[in-house]
């Protein structure tokens, strides 16, 4: 019997000192090796360790250095200097679970991740320390990221898994191009819905702070969202700049608020942005609303030549359109205003009353190409229901045919000024007035115009002006037809005799104060010459002598 006492007691030593060692050599590098190349080769999935350490003073603590882990034939999903596991008897269930799993010190890749991949590894707490995150799908990169999950039991294509709530903060986080430093995040994810509790951190000077949350089918409701003091510059254009709201999913905006906000590109810029927008969704480029608002204004807007300032623009939606759209701004040295709605269904703006006074406007060079371009998809017409303006300067610099009307006082009614997505004068009321113009180096006082316009055509029933010592006065017809077929009645007294010599109609052989009567038939067809089109006939008298003129296809003849 001692025998056998021995004989147990020396196999308990060698048991013991054979775990000792075995125990001693998995802390060196071979024993290292030996473990990374048992689980790369009995597993599908590759591990490097450099070194194993374990303290019996932390006995439930084993420390894994200089570590790469990832699917097999793969780059590695996640590389760490420091690996830290906390141990437990549930070590050794089908799905290894630790205390804690805490990553310090490298990089998470999820572009090295399949949509499919399930990690082998669960822990009640996923601690990142100093480490980098990088996800090239979602465009999202993320640098000294340091935060927890709470449980983390990962599935596939949900590396967060089903249920846990999670907290994170970041010195820099890049989503889409944009970057945010000192972010913080909180939340929870429940079954596949993400509740972002809250959301925060630094951008361009300013800081942006929210809540969130995403439903079963991934559609995002954004409870909060608050920009303050935002001081961004970008290289991309305006519409370039925009196109990540034209392309978001479903998301509805309950509230979002934008205070003090510059903002700039290459040709376009904002400065002292503030911005109230309540109740909204945007989905693939459109937008719904039962009852949001949008409250707007700032110190300046510009973009390209047009330059606003201290616009104010208060929108009301509806699930019709836009209830009530009101805007005001200094603009041209002069002031707009302009107040209406716009029906989704018919993609009609109407505005009750447009204002325009004192600007001080020249036409762009491209202005006649812009008049004939058809509008955007969401506006097919434009109505404007009352018309007023006064003391505006009108300028075109087109060496073609420059001209200027300055102290132009305007009003009209019921003008349908867009139909079927072209620009026009449709139907409705107008007249014009102005202290003075220049028609193409030709000075004019007082000019005034009449007109009236329905689906047929364009009644200029009253247009006249003071030329040097005399006037012109006449009427027009204009229809509504592709082919525009004009009709022009111009009668002068004690004019010049060759007052027409500069809008079209070649210089006479007769000199001095004359009495003329013009018709003309023309066609504005677009893309059309105007010479070939034109037909008339011109009678000049002057000092006792009378001339006779006709014009056929352009070309002047004259008649004894």
């Amino acid at each position: 019997m001692k025998f056998i006492g021995k004989l147990t007691l020396s196999l308990l030593l060698l048991l013991l000192l054979a775990l000792v060692t075995i125990y001693l050599l998995l802390q060196t590098r071979w024993g290292a090796e030996w473990v990374s190349r048992r689980i790369s080769d009995d597993t599908a999935w590759h591990l490097s360790v450099s070194k194993i350490e374990h303290n019996f003073s932390a006995p439930g603590l084993l420390t894994l250095r200089n570590v790469s882990f990832g699917h097999d034939g793969q780059p590695a999903v996640m590389v760490a200097k420091t690996v830290n596991l906390g141990l437990s008897l549930s070590l050794f269930s089908e799905a290894p679970r630790f205390t804690r799993i805490e990553l310090q010190d490298g990089a998470l890749n999820a572009a090295n991740m399949s949509a499919n991949m399930t990690l082998p590894l669960q822990a009640e707490r996923l601690q990142l320390r100093n480490m980098q995150l990088h996800s090239p799908r979602q465009t999202f990169n993320a640098i000294a990221l340091n935060g927890g999950v709470i449980p983390w039991q990962p599935r596939a294509g949900n590396i967060l898994g089903n249920k846990a709530s999670f907290q994170a903060s970041a010195e820099s986080v890049t989503l889409q191009g944009v970057t945010v430093t000192h972010a913080l995040v909180q939340g929870k994810i429940n079954d596949k819905v993400l509740v972002i509790n809250n959301f925060g951190g630094d951008l361009a000077r300013g800081s942006v702070t929210g809540s969130a949350q995403r439903d079963a089918q991934g559609k995002w409701d954004v409870s909060a969202l608050r920009l303050n003091d935002i001081r961004l510059q970008t290289d991309k254009s305006l519409s370039a700049f925009l196109q990540p709201l034209r392309s978001l999913p479903a998301v509805h905006f309950s509230r979002v608020d934008v205070t003090n906000t510059h903002l700039q590109g290459p040709d376009w810029a904002v400065t002292d942005l503030d911005l109230l927008l309540k109740s909204v969704t945007l989905s693939n480029g459109d937008w719904q609303s039962d009852d949001g608002s949008l409250a707007l204004n700032a110190d300046n807007f510009i973009n390209g030549q047009l330059t606003l300032n201290d616009p104010i623009l208060n929108l009301d939606f509806s699930p019709q359109g836009i209830t009530d759209a009101r805007f005001s701004s200094r603009w041209v040295n002069g002031l707009i205003r302009a107040q209406g709605s716009w029906q989704r269904q018919t993609k009609r703006l109407t505005l009750d009353e447009l204002v325009l006074a004192g600007l001080e406007y020249t036409l762009p060079e491209n202005w006649r190409d812009r008049w004939m371009a058809s509008l955007p998809a969401w506006l097919d017409s434009v109505l404007v229901k009352k018309l007023s303006g006064n003391r505006n300067l009108i300028i075109d610099v087109n060496p073609q045919y420059p001209f200027q009307i300055t102290a132009l006082d305007t009003n009209g009614s019921d003008l349908l000024l867009a139909q079927h997505r072209q620009w026009g004068i449709w139907q409705g009321s107008l007249n014009l007035n102005a202290a003075e113009a220049t028609f193409n180096r030709t000075d004019v006082r007082h000019p005034s115009l009449a007109l009236n316009a329905d689906a047929e055509q364009i009644a200029v029933t009253e247009m006249s002006a003071f030329v040097d010592k005399g006037m012109l006065e006449g009427a027009a017809t204009l229809d509504q037809t592709p082919a525009r077929h004009l009709s022009l009645t111009l009668n002068g007294r004690a004019v010049p005799a060759d007052v027409l010599q500069n809008w079209g109609w070649p210089a006479p052989p007769l000199t001095g104060q004359a009495t003329l009567q013009l018709q003309l038939n023309a066609r504005l067809a677009a893309k059309t010459p105007l010479k070939s089109s034109a037909n008339g006939t011109l009678t000049l008298s002057t000092d006792g002598k009378t001339l006779q003129q006709s014009m056929t296809q352009g070309e002047v003849s004259t008649h004894p």
